[in-house]
């Protein structure tokens, strides 16, 4: 029982670490955003899901009661996440930024009330939990399929040059990290999205290995319909795996998402 106790408690910390460096990967983007006083072609949306991913995820850990490594990640990428919104909302423009309020309060105040609403009175603590479990596996899932996105831009471009090959290792070794977290756990609805969270990340490592020494076709070059906005897109294999709510990622410095969940 104690050594099963301590492996929880290793893959925690190990998890938490890469989370953690996940979830600061858009800050060079965003004081990109800070020098230039505009947001310029970035988009809200990916933080407005990592956010909402993050208050199921504590939601679903304070339930639980016995998880407190998710509760703290995810507090964490509660408030870096708010931090990136905020930036994003003073230096957007009008458009933007009503779009955002949009996305707030259809995912955060709706989606995470209906959540809320729709589990939290249910009288068996037990059926309660699994409820939230499924519904928070199911949404993990879903974010998870995002790099497919990635992947097509780069098999039909050729090009490795929008996808960070550092974020794809660190990536995959979150989702690695959760997935035993979760399995020593013995919860399920942790493990189980890291296993394609891991399937993914493997494919972006494999895929850069067999595009990184061709020459670079930008996305415009190849089709306009492939083209990426400007910043970092983030599936935290914390948040949104456990999560995160990435990752894929797409920013101006292409590894400057790291030089996180």
């Amino acid at each position: 029982m104690a050594l099963h106790l301590s492996w929880v408690f290793i893959f925690g910390i190990l998890g938490n670490a890469v989370s953690f460096m996940v979830s600061l990967a858009p800050l060079p983007a965003f004081y990109q955003i800070y020098k230039k006083k505009t947001s310029e072609g970035f988009q809200s949306i990916p933080y407005v899901v990592s956010l909402f991913s993050a208050m199921l995820w504590i939601y679903y850990a304070v339930l639980k009661k016995n998880a407190m490594f998710v509760i703290t990640i995810n507090v964490f990428c509660v408030f870096i996440q708010t931090f990136y919104i905020v930036t994003y909302f003073y230096y957007g423009p009008k458009k933007e930024r009503i779009v955002t309020v949009k996305l707030m309060l259809l995912f955060n105040v709706l989606g995470f009330g209906v959540v809320f609403l729709s589990t939290f009175f249910l009288p068996n603590p037990s059926i309660r939990l699994l409820v939230l479990g499924y519904i928070c596996m199911a949404f993990s899932l879903a974010v998870f399929a995002a790099p497919l996105a990635i992947v097509r831009k780069v098999i039909k471009t050729k090009s490795v040059e929008y996808m960070p090959f550092t974020l794809s290792v660190f990536l995959t070794l979150g989702a690695v990290m959760w997935f035993f977290y979760g399995l020593f756990l013995k919860d399920m609805n942790i493990a189980v999205p890291n296993i394609l969270g891991f399937i993914f990340g493997v494919l972006q490592m494999i895929l850069y290995a067999v595009y990184k020494n061709h020459p670079k076709k930008t996305v415009e070059e190849s089709d306009p319909k492939l083209q990426l906005s400007d910043h970092p897109i983030i599936v935290d294999a914390t948040k949104l795996g456990l999560n995160a709510c990435s990752d894929v990622s797409n920013n101006n410095g292409r590894d400057d998402a790291f030089n996180k969940v």
